[in-house]
């Protein structure tokens, strides 16, 4: 009598498992590379419309006929750390510049942003950042006030420096009812922006272009 003798498949040896689970691991790493690459490159774009739509806001585009963010000029701030400022060029003539300023609010830093021409006039000031309490602080936002555009058209020239604070303190600007702290700050601020723009003048509004 005879008998059928079944084998079973033999398990695979440690080299092809080891081989198998490289090829997998080599395959994840790459669909992540491609995954990770196309969304950076997504949130950089995003950052870059972003960038462009801050900059127009205090920067009329006819005063320059450059991408803003192609012109680029790194000065020293009050507390030592370098400030990025965009340069407006027009025909390769600096025309204007934007600069980010820091005011101490009532709950943490105002980021603000803005404009001045090469006579010193602000062009505008808008808020990048705050944490100012809702109903107070925040009349320094556009949409919740028009009291930021105030600084529009302001220079040294125009209004002294020991103007530049708030009526509360004998300067020219209005305070908010209940919320002194944060218009001070962003007062200070600015000023401190016109400064900066005055003290670093020869370099800002240099004749050539491509600065890093």
């Amino acid at each position: 009598m005879s008998h059928d003798i079944q084998t079973q498949p033999s398990a695979p040896g440690p080299i092809k498992l080891a081989l198998t689970l490289t090829v997998f691991a080599t395959l994840s790493a790459l669909l992540l590379a491609v995954g990770n690459t196309q969304t950076l490159s997504e949130i950089e774009l995003r950052r870059a419309e972003d960038l462009n739509a801050i900059l127009s806001q205090v920067m009329p585009d006819q005063l320059h006929d450059n991408a803003l963010t192609n012109d680029t000029i790194k000065i020293v701030g009050p507390d030592g750390a370098p400030i990025t400022v965009y340069r407006a060029l027009q025909g390769g003539k600096a025309m204007a510049v934007v600069l980010s300023v820091t005011g101490q609010g009532y709950s943490g830093d105002i980021n603000l942003v803005m404009g001045v021409t090469a006579q010193g006039e602000v062009l505008g000031v808008r808020v990048l950042s705050h944490k100012e309490t809702p109903g107070l602080g925040d009349k320094i936002e556009v949409p919740k006030s028009n009291w930021i555009l105030g600084f529009n058209g302001l220079s040294f020239s125009t209004l002294a420096p020991q103007q530049w604070g708030v009526k509360k303190d004998g300067g020219a600007f209005d305070q908010f009812s209940g919320a002194t702290i944060t218009p001070r700050a962003v007062v200070k601020a600015v000023k401190q922006g016109l400064g900066l723009v005055h003290d670093n003048h020869a370099i800002l509004f240099a004749g050539d272009a491509n600065h890093d």
